[in-house]
């Protein structure tokens, strides 16, 4: 049996106050809105986007479009591979709380949306930048992204996690620049239209795909209505049938405010996706928000994060962490945590 991590979860709510912790990583959309002089109009702006959002998609009993708002809480986990005490950021997600108005009652909104992890960062902008360095014209190397996947998967079967979350994460990103996307016939009432990758079946997807599929999670690519480009939404399980209509929503409304903000190229352009799709930042028919957003730092930062990580956590534990991801399997892992949750009952 591997070796056992201990997992911590933090929370921190993302209103009008919020100011990252010491731990975020900086290239973090959330926490690139909460700096600078702008700070406090940048969040209030971002959090009405989200709960416009929201309401315009939830418009069923709801008549003057503001029955629900959207609480955002920041969850940050912090794991120990030594089992010493000291800690590493590992992953940051957010979790939404919807606030029914009408009902006086809170309902439990989705866990995942956006994902952020020092580990990736140091996959992206030190392994992968040196690999290619090296082998210009080569594939990734074949275990690119295994240790992160395995420690994502590790984290969604720890105690922490299942005393926590009730349900798997739904983590919904951009859909990539290096690929072009198809209109099917499929449409959802809430998460819209779908896409699928054009060719899907003949290539590879996206490298953003391959890495997340070995987090255990698959993607589809849905274009909300109102919306202006399809978004891609990373899950296990079953996308449509796990999750309630609202819990979706929240989802949408909070990435797609993100995605307006940090890609408007994409996200806030004028006229909305056809049915063969190529989504690019040198699209020029688009409006901004009126919130600052410094891009150009985030891309910046990146490199600077991954050779934190390096130093900080990859270096220190490449011996525990080599040992570890040789043994661990995530079947048989659940299989045995399943095996003492029956003993015990």
């Amino acid at each position: 049996m591997s070796k056992e991590f201990s997992c911590a979860i933090k929370r921190i709510r993302f209103d009008e106050n919020y100011h990252p912790a010491n731990s975020t990583r900086l290239t973090t959309n959330f926490a690139n809105l909460a700096r600078g002089e702008h700070r406090q109009e940048n969040l209030s702006k971002t959090l009405r986007m989200i709960n416009n959002r929201f309401n315009a998609l939830a418009h069923w009993d709801n008549p003057t479009a503001d029955r629900y708002s959207v609480e955002v809480d920041i969850i940050s986990v912090d794991m120990d591979v030594a089992g010493n005490g000291d800690t590493f950021p590992i992953i940051e997600m957010l979790q939404t709380t919807i606030v029914d108005h009408k009902e006086n009652t809170r309902i439990d909104g989705m866990i995942g949306n956006s994902f952020s992890s020092y580990v990736r960062d140091y996959d992206f902008s030190v392994v992968l930048l040196d690999h290619f360095d090296k082998h210009p014209s080569s594939a990734p190397p074949v275990d690119f992204g295994d240790l992160h996947g395995k420690l994502f998967q590790y984290l969604l079967n720890s105690e922490a996690y299942q005393a926590n979350f009730t349900k798997k994460p739904v983590i919904c990103l951009s859909v990539s620049t290096s690929k072009t996307y198809q209109r099917t016939t499929n449409q959802h009432p809430v998460l819209g239209v779908e896409y699928k990758q054009d060719g899907c079946s003949l290539n590879k997807g996206s490298l953003t795909d391959e890495y997340f599929s070995k987090m255990g999670l698959t993607v589809r690519y849905f274009m909300p209505t109102g919306s202006a480009a399809p978004l891609a939404f990373y899950f296990a399980g079953d996308l449509l049938s796990d999750y309630t209509d609202l819990e979706l929503i929240s989802a949408i409304s909070t990435m797609e405010t993100f995605q307006k903000i940090y890609r408007p190229e994409i996200y806030n352009a004028n006229s909305a996706a056809g049915q063969v799709y190529q989504p690019s930042l040198k699209y020029q028919d688009y409006s901004l928000t009126q919130i600052v957003y410094d891009r150009a730092e985030r891309s910046q930062m990146a490199v600077t994060q991954g050779k934190f990580t390096e130093e900080q956590f990859i270096k220190p534990y490449q011996t525990i962490l080599n040992e570890w991801a040789a043994s661990y399997d995530v079947t048989s892992s659940i299989a045995q945590k399943e095996a003492v949750k029956k003993a015990a009952a």
